[in-house]
């Protein structure tokens, strides 16, 4: 398999967090070349504006907007979701955004802020336009994850302790977060056209992602990535494949790593694992009675 395709997105919509820069902005450029209306979101206004204009200016496709979110606000990423369900419909999902070395305390919603910024405000976003993306069939939903979800936990009991993570586990812990996520998710969308599916993209030069470092350790991890990671455009590359190849158009529940299929992590088999994260997500996230789709489809 390669990371290439020469499928087209006229008339689709795209949705891409983490846009306005690295690997997600390179992932949204190379959509929009491929005619999709695209909409990038971040929590940078300046950044977004500036995206939004070079990749109107490289692609020629002016059907390019931007939203501002910050993942660390519930009420934020409730608000992305009310605009981008205005939207006639949404095809593509990708959940590109995170960040690295937060500060160890609960945000003003009670929650970690390495786990909110990292996992559940993309669970949110997420719940919030399943009712779109299924509308809106067949699309895709596609979730960020990374090697560091191997030295970390799902402990429900534990996930927004302040002082028990370091910088690598909390990181970990919420990429295993939205790995185990994204195998319930597929399993409940199985009847419904919509795939979900995890990429890793290894390691990427030229993105934002370790802004929030500082000293010895920010110079090590820039040196090290700069000497073996690959480049955003083929980061990006690789996630507009998965995006738009239509030879998995229907495939679901798989991890990609340089866009090939690769073996998951055990926990994602974890029947009773997933189950129980799904439900205690949607009580962290306070899901409330008028945006729970799962009550009305259950009836």
């Amino acid at each position: 398999m390669t990371c290439d395709t020469k499928a087209k997105l006229n008339g689709k919509v795209v949705v891409v967090t983490g846009g306005s820069s690295g690997m997600g902005f390179a992932a949204a450029k190379n959509l929009a070349n491929r005619g999709a209306r695209v909409i990038i979101a971040s929590r940078n206004e300046t950044k977004l504006r500036a995206a939004q204009h070079e990749i109107i200016e490289a692609t020629g496709n002016h059907n390019v907007a931007y939203k501002t979110v910050d993942l660390g606000s519930l009420q934020s990423v409730r608000n992305l979701a009310s605009e981008l369900n205005a939207e006639d419909q949404i095809n593509v999902l990708i959940n590109n955004a995170g960040s690295v070395g937060l500060p160890d305390r609960l945000t003003p919603d009670g929650l970690n802020l390495n786990m909110q910024v990292n996992y559940f405000g993309t669970f949110l976003l997420t719940f919030l336009l399943l009712p779109k993306l299924k509308a809106s069939a067949p699309s895709r939903i596609l979730n960020g994850v990374g090697a560091a979800m191997y030295f970390g936990e799902v402990n429900l009991d534990h996930w927004n302790d302040v002082g028990r993570y370091d910088i690598l586990t909390g990181l970990g812990s919420s990429e295993l977060a939205i790995n185990v996520f994204n195998e319930e998710l597929a399993r409940k969308l199985k009847y419904d056209a919509v795939t979900a599916n995890v990429y890793d993209p290894f390691l990427v030069r030229d993105t934002d992602i370790l802004e929030n470092l500082s000293g010895i350790i920010k110079k090590f991890s820039v040196l090290f990535i700069s000497t073996i990671g690959h480049s955003r455009e083929d980061a990006g590359r690789e996630i507009a494949y998965l995006a738009a190849a239509p030879e998995l158009e229907g495939v679901s529940g798989n991890l990609y790593k340089f866009c090939q299929k690769i073996k998951n992590h055990y926990l994602v088999n974890d029947r009773k694992l997933r189950k129980r994260l799904w439900e205690e997500s949607k009580k962290a996230v306070k899901i409330n009675k008028y945006e729970d789709w799962e009550a009305y489809d259950s009836v």
